[in-house]
């Protein structure tokens, strides 16, 4: 058996987070900006405004209103949700009932990545990250391939499938530093930063920014992310009909992009075999957690929907049907199980 059923109190508790973190990204305070309320002394009058640094770094200041009874509740509001952190008892309480939560520094980062606009700007949560999600939105825990050091995201780059604001900029380097955990982006050969941050103290934190493949190998650059992408081929098959789950810790939750199950289980037999011979690990992960994803489709009935995966898969050309059917081969030495034919029809 390669995952268990969360009890229905866990499935129940997952739905109703989900739903309250939705409910609280649309109606984040000033539409999601990450700032801070000031006081103001004008002619002798006061005002609030509420600052925030741009992608630009240069400090932006919204009108609020005269420093009025009006205004100074609505600051206290927002101090409120600040320091009542109010998404973190229903995370525990998914938490307590049996759904898996994210480790806590990495929880900080991906939700500071959220409070910026980092996935309304169209990025995707991938790896073993991305794995434990999809086994809550699916109502599973998994017992294989659940172990992970990295936290990396995807992004379709400038060939972006989804619908986005024209004008959404955010910066994704400055959220990182706001966080003061020492990560660190690696610098290019031209000096610039890089698509991967490392804290050299702590190898638990480490960061990838990948996008598909395109005509080149050099990062690519995303002026409006303030963000490098590392291109890496067939991740394009992982950022397309993509869902949306809640990542978590006791500390509270946030809403991610996530690939579908399907293409992500497909996905990881596809570049299993592009692992150099240093990341066997890796490539030992790629195929529990593909194996994983299978097996729940095959036990739910579901076979079709990781077969039509599977065909988009292999119908992509000879260099795709190739490293498919290598995965899907050192897939079935390891688990035997998922020979079925409704897995792999073409």
């Amino acid at each position: 058996m390669r995952f268990v059923e969360l009890s229905l109190s866990a499935q129940t508790a997952y739905a109703e987070l989900v739903a309250q973190a939705q409910t609280f990204a649309i109606s984040g305070a000033l539409a999601g900006l990450v700032g801070a309320f000031h006081r103001r002394t004008i002619k002798g009058r006061r005002y609030w405004y509420f600052g925030y640094r741009d992608i630009d770094q240069k400090l932006r200041m919204v009108y609020v209103g005269p420093d009025d009874e009006r205004a100074r509740a609505l600051v206290e509001r927002f101090r409120d949700v600040r320091r009542e952190k109010p998404l973190a008892p229903a995370a525990r309480a998914a938490i307590a009932t049996g759904c898996v939560p994210a480790a806590p520094k990495h929880f900080r980062i991906i939700k500071r990545l959220a409070e910026y606009g980092f996935f309304r700007a169209g990025a995707i949560l991938i790896g073993t990250h991305a794995f434990l999600a999809l086994g809550n939105v699916l109502g599973v825990r998994w017992l294989d391939g659940a172990t992970t050091l990295d936290v990396d995201f995807a992004h379709a780059g400038r060939n972006i499938s989804i619908a986005l604001p024209a004008d959404l900029r955010i910066d994704v380097h400055g959220a990182l530093e706001s966080l003061e955990m020492g990560l660190l982006p690696i610098a290019q050969f031209d000096g610039r930063a890089g698509a991967r941050y490392r804290n050299p103290r702590d190898q638990e934190l480490r960061l990838d920014f990948v996008t598909g493949m395109g005509r080149g190998r050099r990062d690519v650059v995303m002026t409006d992310l303030n963000l490098a992408l590392q291109p890496v081929k067939f991740m394009e098959f992982s950022l397309t009909e993509t869902t949306q789950g809640c990542v978590f810790a006791n500390a509270g939750a946030c809403v991610v992009n996530l690939p579908a199950p399907e293409r992500y289980a497909v996905h990881k037999l596809i570049v299993y075999g592009e692992r150099p011979a240093g990341e066997r690990a890796k490539s030992t992960k790629d195929l529990l957690q593909a194996a994983s994803l299978a097996s729940y489709f095959l036990d739910r009935g579901q076979g079709e929907v990781f077969n039509a995966a599977w065909r988009d898969a292999v119908a992509r050309g000879g260099g795709w049907h190739r490293r498919a059917e290598q995965g899907r081969k050192a897939l079935l030495r390891v688990a035997p199980e998922l020979s079925a034919n409704a897995l792999w029809r073409t």
